[in-house]
């Protein structure tokens, strides 16, 4: 293990969840694609970094070094920032100004306290209250099927919204297609099952693959595993 790490939930509306942890030695693991985005605050070497990290839309590797203090805040799909929508962050990893104050940086014309682990929530609620962070409500509605997204040359509407518009309006806010979260929401799915012992071709079936290939396929892109090493690992 090169990372000691704890999470918790929030009961925060905009918040999905909250980690922190310390890199024991510096290391390069697979990074699983990832369909939310965060505010990522690091402490090494004696310096404090501010980091927007987009959705992923594929596996990937991450390197860190040794000793390395981060919190994580994962926002909840729906939360984004109006001046900086998330389509901008995606496959990305954005480095925000230092500000002159300790541990402080800049955002929207304005400096920052990072937070702590605990008090993250009453950092997220003055970035609410200034309206750096708002939440869409329609991305909750669209993934809840209340509102799914038609193809191009369908003339269905979302409430008052034409199909294009919603489309859009979902892309700007996630930074992704509805499609892509279902596709990285079954993928996730499928990983958990095969880590708690379920055999692949269950795995194929419960998660509603055609096959083995095809569950080979989406897990490669989406978790950066193929079937077999999840089940390896999951087998210690």
């Amino acid at each position: 293990m090169t990372i000691q790490a704890e999470s918790r939930n929030s009961d925060s509306p905009y918040i999905e969840s909250v980690m922190r942890g310390l890199t024991l030695a510096q290391a390069s693991p697979i990074r699983p694609a990832e369909c939310h985005w965060h505010m990522v605050f690091v402490q090494h070497a004696g310096e404090q970094r501010t980091i927007l990290v987009g959705p992923w839309s594929s596996a990937g590797v991450t390197s860190y070094g040794a000793e390395a203090q981060i919190l994580w805040v994962k926002f909840k799909l729906g939360t984004f920032m109006p001046h900086w929508p998330t389509r901008k962050l995606l496959d990305s990893e954005t480095v925000l100004p230092e500000a002159a104050a300790s541990q402080s940086f800049w955002l929207k014309s304005s400096a920052w306290q990072a937070p702590d682990f605990e008090d993250v929530e009453t950092f997220v609620d003055r970035l609410v209250r200034a309206e750096i962070l708002v939440c869409d409500p329609l991305v909750q509605d669209v993934l809840q099927g209340q509102g799914a997204l038609p193809g191009p040359d369908h003339a269905k509407t979302f409430g008052q919204l034409a199909s294009r518009t919603v489309r859009h309006r979902f892309l700007q806010v996630t930074g992704l297609s509805q499609s892509q979260i279902r596709q990285y929401e079954r993928a996730q799915q499928a990983a958990g099952l095969l880590e708690n012992g379920v055999p692949i071709l269950d795995a194929v079936f419960e998660a509603g693959y055609y096959d083995q290939p095809h569950l080979t396929r989406a897990l490669k892109h989406w978790v950066g595993c193929t079937p077999a090493q999840i089940n390896l690992t999951a087998r210690g």
